[in-house]
């Protein structure tokens, strides 16, 4: 087994980690960026201020260009019925059942009337959802994801996001863990296997030139 010194040389001998080409008709997914991953109060916050500073200045050029922008956020009928397995391994997801604030947006996210808004249930923007036939209505070759939580949210969109054709862009900056360490190895894994890896600036400049 390879030690961390050459774990790069590893997988780019294997043939991990080929490089993706920036779409011509991109969207921007905002995952979960709702209050419960902001308030200290709250078993869910994860200290990701950052990441959401970040994905608003995206947003700013996206709203720009015109493109596409999806949110989603969390939502549970009372009783928790409809959280499934999901719940039933995650407790903590109670604080999104209906009538709590903790599903609400913070101070930054205001989605416009032209913004779409995609609840669900499960990690996955598109499991459950009707994520995928949106974006394919609207001529969708890639999608450029933001939000909460890399390690679980980002990384189960952005495996749906391959499996459903769309080359996929996770903005490193503008997605935050509970933890570094997770947040750094999900960031190495996507980047190995499903998608290109890219920090604020360089996706900026990509929306910006299209």
């Amino acid at each position: 087994m390879s030690n961390k010194s050459d774990v790069n040389t590893d997988y780019k001998a294997a043939g991990f980690g080929k490089e993706l080409t920036f779409g011509k008709k991109p969207a921007l997914l905002l995952i979960d960026f709702v209050q419960a991953y902001f308030d200290p109060k709250c078993a869910l916050y994860a200290n990701v201020e950052h990441a959401l500073a970040s994905a608003l200045r995206v947003l700013d050029i996206a709203r720009k260009k015109n493109i596409p922008i999806i949110y989603t956020n969390l939502s549970y009928q009372c009783g928790m019925k409809d959280g499934g397995r999901f719940f039933e391994k995650l407790n903590a997801l109670n604080v999104f059942a209906n009538g709590s604030n903790h599903g609400d947006w913070p101070e930054g996210v205001a989605p416009k009337e032209n913004e779409f808004v995609i609840s669900k249930q499960y990690p996955s923007a598109f499991f459950g959802t009707t994520l995928s036939s949106t974006l394919t209505a609207q001529s969708v070759d890639s999608v450029i994801l933001t939000g909460l939580t890399t390690s679980g949210c980002i990384r189960a969109t952005c495996v749906d996001a391959v499996s459903h054709g769309f080359t996929t862009f996770v903005v490193s900056d503008a997605c935050g863990d509970r933890h570094q360490a997770p947040h750094n190895a999900n960031l190495f894994d996507m980047q190995a296997k499903y998608a290109e890896i890219v920090d604020e600036g360089k996706i900026a400049k990509y929306l910006r030139k299209l």
